[in-house]
C-alpha cells in the first residue's frame, strides 16, 4: 500500500512536469506566431505573439514557483505551499492583462494590408486547438491533484483559446475578404465583447479565490464537516469544541480543540495520533493535524454492571451477561440520579460478542464498569482502556453489596430531575 508520504512526493513531480510543460508550450506558441507575424505583416498576429511571449514568462514562472511550493525550510517550517497562490493571484492578473491586449486589438484599426495565405490560416488554427487541448489538460492534473496553480494555468490558457480565436477571426475575414457589421459593430468587436466578459469573470474568480488563501481565510465547510464527523466516530472523543483549518496552496493545515475521556497522556496521545491518521485517510492534501486535548470535567459518571437474568448476581461473564445495569452518579455529592437496566443485545451473536458489547456501552456513554472478571489483554479490554473507560474489578458476586459503593439514600429526594427511573 502507498504511503501518504510517497503519494504527496508522486503528486508534486507531476504538477512541476506540466508546469515544465506548459513553459514549453507557451515558447513554441510564441516561436509559431513570430514566425505568421514576420511572413505576414499581421499587427493581429504580432499582437498575438506579444501575448504568448508574456505566456511564456509567466510558465516560466509557475513552474519555478511549484518546485520551491514542495519546499521546506527552517525560515519556513510550514512549508512555501502559499507560492502556489501567490502564481494564483499572478495568473488571474494576467488574465485580465489578456482581456486588455483583446480589448486593444479588437477596438483598434490595424495598419497596413496583411498578406494572409492558407498556411497562416493553418497555423493560427494549430495556436487555438494547442492551447485548448493543453489548457484541458492542465486543469484536469490540478483539479486531480489540488493545485491551484495548475488550475489557473489551465484557466489561463483557456483565455488565450479566446484570444487567439479573435485573431484568427480577424485573418479569416482578411483571407475571405468578408467585411461585414452589425448595428455599427464589426464581427471582431462583438466577438471581443464575449471574450471580455469569460476572461473578467475568470480573472475575478481566481483572484478573489487566491487572496481568500492568502489572508488564510478557512476551508469551506463541506470540508470541516468531514473532518468533524472523523473525529466524532472515536470513541474516546467526548466534546469537540472547535474546530478550523486553513489552505495553504494545495494543501489544508487543520486544528481541533477536543476533550478526550483517556486514562493519562499516554493514552490521550495514542487517541490522538489514531484521529490524526483517520482524518489524513479521509481527506486529502492534508498536511498538518494539530489536535489539543484535555481530559472531561466530569459532573456525572456512568457506571455498568453486568448481571445474570434476575439482576441481583454480577454475571462473571461479560459479553454473555443477559442484563447489563447502567447508573448515573453526581460526581459533586455522589448522589444517584438515574438508573436503569437494558438487555444485552449482542446476546445471541456467535462471534466477536464481547467487543461487540464494549462497542455498545462506549455508545451508552459508560465512563466505569464494574466487572468481578479481568479484561486485561483481550478484545473487550483493549476496546474500553483505550476509550477511557475505567474497569473495576469486584469480589463479590451479589450486585446489592457492588451498587453500595455509590449509592446514597434515597431520604430527601424531592426533585423530579433526581428520580431514579426504573424501567
Amino acid at each position: 500500500m502507498e504511503r501518504p508520504e510517497d503519494s504527496r512526493l508522486k503528486e508534486a513531480g507531476e504538477i512541476q512536469r506540466v508546469g515544465l510543460y506548459s513553459f514549453l508550450v507557451n515558447l513554441g506558441l510564441t516561436g509559431l506566431k513570430a514566425f505568421l507575424a514576420h511572413v505576414s505583416g499581421s499587427l493581429a498576429i504580432m499582437a498575438g505573439t506579444v501575448d504568448s511571449a508574456t505566456d511564456s514568462i509567466a510558465s516560466l514562472a509557475v513552474w519555478g514557483g511549484l518546485k520551491l511550493a514542495s519546499r521546506k525550510t527552517r525560515a519556513f517550517p510550514y512549508g512555501l505551499y502559499k507560492i502556489e497562490n501567490v502564481i494564483q493571484v499572478a495568473m488571474a492578473l494576467f488574465i485580465l492583462l489578456v482581456g486588455y491586449e483583446i480589448a486593444r486589438e479588437a477596438f483598434h484599426a490595424p495598419g497596413g494590408t496583411p498578406q494572409i495565405t492558407l498556411a497562416v490560416i493553418v497555423g493560427m488554427t494549430a495556436g487555438v486547438l494547442v492551447p485548448l487541448a493543453f489548457g484541458w489538460y492542465t486543469i484536469r492534473v490540478g483539479r486531480r491533484t489540488g493545485s491551484p496553480a495548475l488550475v489557473a494555468d489551465g484557466r489561463h490558457r483557456q483565455a488565450d483559446v479566446l484570444s487567439s480565436v479573435v485573431i484568427l477571426a480577424a485573418v479569416l475575414t482578411d483571407y475571405t475578404g468578408l467585411h461585414f457589421s452589425f448595428l455599427g459593430l464589426t464581427v471582431d468587436r462583438i466577438a471581443a465583447g464575449l471574450v471580455l466578459v469569460f476572461i473578467g469573470y475568470t480573472g475575478v474568480e481566481l483572484l478573489v479565490a487566491g487572496m481568500r488563501v492568502l489572508l488564510d481565510a478557512s476551508v469551506d465547510a463541506s470540508l470541516l464537516e468531514r473532518v468533524r464527523k472523523v473525529i466524532e466516530s472515536e470513541p474516546a472523543v467526548v466534546e469537540i469544541r472547535s474546530l478550523a483549518g486553513r489552505n495553504a496552496g494545495r494543501f489544508r493545515f487543520l486544528e481541533t480543540d477536543v476533550i478526550l475521556r483517556a486514562d493519562g497522556l499516554e493514552k490521550a496521545h495514542a487517541v490522538s495520533k489514531r484521529i490524526e491518521a483517520a482524518v489524513l485517510k479521509e481527506v486529502r492534501n492534508v498536511d498538518r493535524v494539530l489536535i489539543h486535548y484535555e481530559p472531561p470535567r466530569r459532573e456525572r459518571t456512568v457506571l455498568a454492571v453486568p448481571l445474570e437474568a434476575d439482576r441481583k448476581v454480577v454475571s462473571a461473564h461479560f459479553g454473555e451477561a443477559p442484563v447489563f445495569y447502567i447508573g448515573i452518579v453526581r460526581e459533586r455529592d455522589r448522589r444517584l440520579l438515574e438508573e436503569r437496566f437494558v438487555a444485552n443485545p449482542f446476546l445471541e451473536e456467535e462471534k466477536a460478542k464481547g467487543i461487540k458489547v464494549s462497542q455498545w456501552l462506549l455508545s451508552q456513554g459508560v465512563d466505569r464498569l464494574y466487572t468481578p472478571q479481568s479484561l486485561e489483554g483481550k478484545g473487550p479490554g483493549y476496546v474500553l482502556s483505550d476509550a477511557g473507560v475505567e474497569i473495576r474489578i469486584v469480589e463479590t458476586s451479589d450486585f446489592m453489596d457492588v451498587r453500595k459503593e455509590w449509592a446514597e439514600s434515597q431520604e430527601g429526594e424531592e426533585s423530579n430531575e433526581e428520580t431514579r427511573k426504573i424501567p
